[in-house]
């Protein structure tokens, strides 16, 4: 993710996946909860921030449910130099502007213009609203694409990727 895209998207869109894998791209939740139905696997995410400092987020343990489960993430088994920052979302249903599956009395996904498996809310929003520079926002409880234990919740990110193995 590098901001040229949108990831402000409807449930449907993160279900079939959109953008181009060599830009701004999501594979789609169905493509991933079939990835990682049947084995185990590690998610590696990849965090760039304005001065292109980059840290890392091994996961040993990844999966995502059906869409019938809500797309539950699975995620543990933390290792890296970004902090954890997705181990809170352990166990969170994937929620979009139009699908509010987070455990806040606000619409977590509407609130941070975002798409992820937030809780109430977040540490992290990788699929969020695109802040080119990395300002901070100090009237913001948290804005744009976040890794909390890293950069804190008012620092937008340059680019994420995350991988699937």
């Amino acid at each position: 993710m590098d901001g040229t895209g949108i990831f402000y998207r409807d449930w449907d869109d993160y279900k079939k996946g959109f953008g181009k894998p060599d830009k701004n791209y999501w594979l789609g939740n169905d493509i991933i909860h079939q990835l990682t139905a049947n084995r185990n696997h590690e998610l590696l995410i990849v965090i760039r921030d304005f001065d292109d400092t980059v840290r890392y987020a091994r996961y040993g343990t990844f999966s995502v449910g059906s869409e019938k489960e809500k797309y539950k993430l699975n995620v543990t088994g933390y290792s890296g130099n970004a902090g954890d920052s997705l181990t809170f979302h352990n166990g969170s249903q994937f929620s979009t502007h139009d699908q509010d599956n987070d455990s806040d009395i606000k619409t977590c996904a509407v609130f941070y213009k975002g798409a992820w498996w937030y809780k109430n809310c977040l540490q992290s929003n990788l699929n969020a609203e695109y802040i080119s520079g990395g300002t901070e926002n100090s009237t913001a409880d948290s804005y744009g694409v976040v890794w909390q234990s890293w950069r804190g919740y008012r620092y937008s990110l340059k680019s994420t990727v995350m991988m699937v193995r």
